[in-house]
């Protein structure tokens, strides 16, 4: 699980400095899907780097599995991402020469004990299943689809069983069809393996199959759904928000 506790953070502008994330204090649950939405330059991408060890923030805390990790060294950090997050791109960055079963098996030769790197091996043959792709396991990425290739990335993240998914604008260079099938995958994924998964997106549409919808505005929450759900009228008022 993930909790994000009174996160502040600023960039350097000549003189001035800009705010990115404005005391922002979310705690998603295990097992859900959270969309982050808002308009271009809100604090969304802010949001996820933060949570993701990449950006320390000014001030607040993110506590992933109970651990604050703002406070890690950057080796800690990056063994933390090896292990307990799942980090999914907009673009899906496969390696060109690599097979869709090897894109996931290269991740597990850096996770943990052998033990564990074997059984994160029989998880990548689970995971293409998961996802649809037991057939393309062979095929590199040239030879896969947009839409194929997503879910290889997604599967990629998933392949050592981590805690916390963080997903950046999935379906930004997919057709609506395909699209909409990431987000299912995605939300059908959350659930079953308990991952606490954060989503950024743009586009509403997907809105119903998240449980939770966050809208940020200048670097703060202006509206969330919580524990109402994401009813129609949750939607339209995140709609005239953006």
């Amino acid at each position: 699980m993930i909790t994000l506790k009174n996160l502040t953070l600023t960039y350097p502008d000549g003189a001035s400095r800009v705010t990115a994330l404005d005391d922002v204090t979310l705690a998603p649950g295990a097992g859900t899907l959270t969309g982050i939405t808002g308009p271009s330059g809100s604090g969304k991408s802010s949001l996820l780097a933060v949570a993701s060890t990449l950006v320390r923030p000014d001030s607040g805390s993110v506590l992933i599995d109970g651990e604050d990790v703002t406070k890690l060294s950057d080796k800690d950090a990056t063994r933390l991402r090896r292990t307990s997050l799942g980090i999914v791109f907009q673009q899906s960055n496969l390696v060109p020469s690599l097979t869709a079963r090897d894109q996931l098996r290269a991740v597990t030769e850096l996770a943990g004990s052998r033990a564990q790197r074997r059984a994160a091996a029989t998880r990548a043959d689970e995971l293409l299943e998961a996802v649809g792709l037991s057939e393309q396991a062979g095929l590199r990425p040239h030879q896969l689809s947009g839409g194929q290739r997503q879910r290889v990335n997604i599967a990629r993240a998933l392949v050592t069983d981590p805690s916390v998914l963080l997903v950046d604008e999935p379906t930004s260079a997919l057709d609506s069809v395909s699209g909409a099938a990431v987000i299912d995958l995605i939300a059908d994924l959350t659930e079953r393996t308990g991952t606490t998964t954060l989503l950024v997106t743009h586009d509403l549409q997907h809105a119903p199959r998240f449980d939770r919808l966050v809208n940020l505005v200048d670097g703060r929450i202006t509206a969330d759904t919580g524990a109402d759900g994401v009813t129609r009228e949750a939607v339209e008022t995140m709609t005239r928000a953006a």
